[in-house]
């Protein structure tokens, strides 16, 4: 099952291991983005980056097997590096990650053409459209990096993104 749903443009690290893990229930990760399950080198370094099973997918290899995740005794966490990613996931395909009804939004470095939102926590406008849809379905948006250090819910900076 999920237990955790999470944006974090570095996907596996400390944070998501120690305190995160800490908060919610979990055995394993699940980082999905395709260019790291696709890259050797970079896979490698997520997998080894946490002592909990981890799995580092492309975004369809997580669809064929998301109804054996549901289905597992194993509490999961889903991370995906963008806000585009998760949205596909959550919206586009429909998928419904257990109970879980909050989306948190992590680390989102600074980057050109973002809107800096809070410390570490930079989207563009198409990472906007995204979580704009996110919560159209029905989940809640919340940007922490670590639980005491949240900023906000999606609904408070949606405004600057012309919502």
């Amino acid at each position: 099952m999920i237990s955790f749903v999470r944006v974090d443009d570095r996907m596996i690290h400390g944070q998501t291991c120690t305190r995160w893990a800490l908060e919610y229930p979990c055995d394993g990760l699940i980082a999905v983005n395709d260019m790291a399950a696709q890259t050797a080198v970079l896979k490698a370094a997520y997998k080894n980056a946490s002592t909990k099973k981890t799995f580092v997918w492309t975004v369809e290899e997580f669809l064929k097997k998301s109804q054996k995740v549901l289905e597992s005794k194993d509490n999961y966490f889903l991370i995906t590096k963008n806000p585009i990613d998760m949205a596909y996931i959550l919206v586009e395909k429909d998928f419904k990650p257990s109970d879980v009804k909050t989306v948190i939004i992590g680390p989102c470095n600074d980057r050109p053409k973002t809107i800096k939102l809070g410390n570490n926590q930079s989207i563009t406008q198409e990472e906007a459209d995204a979580l704009e849809k996110i919560m159209n379905k029905g989940y809640e948006v919340e940007f922490a990096l670590t639980k005491s250090d949240a900023i906000g819910n999606w609904k408070k900076f949606r405004s600057q993104f012309g919502y």
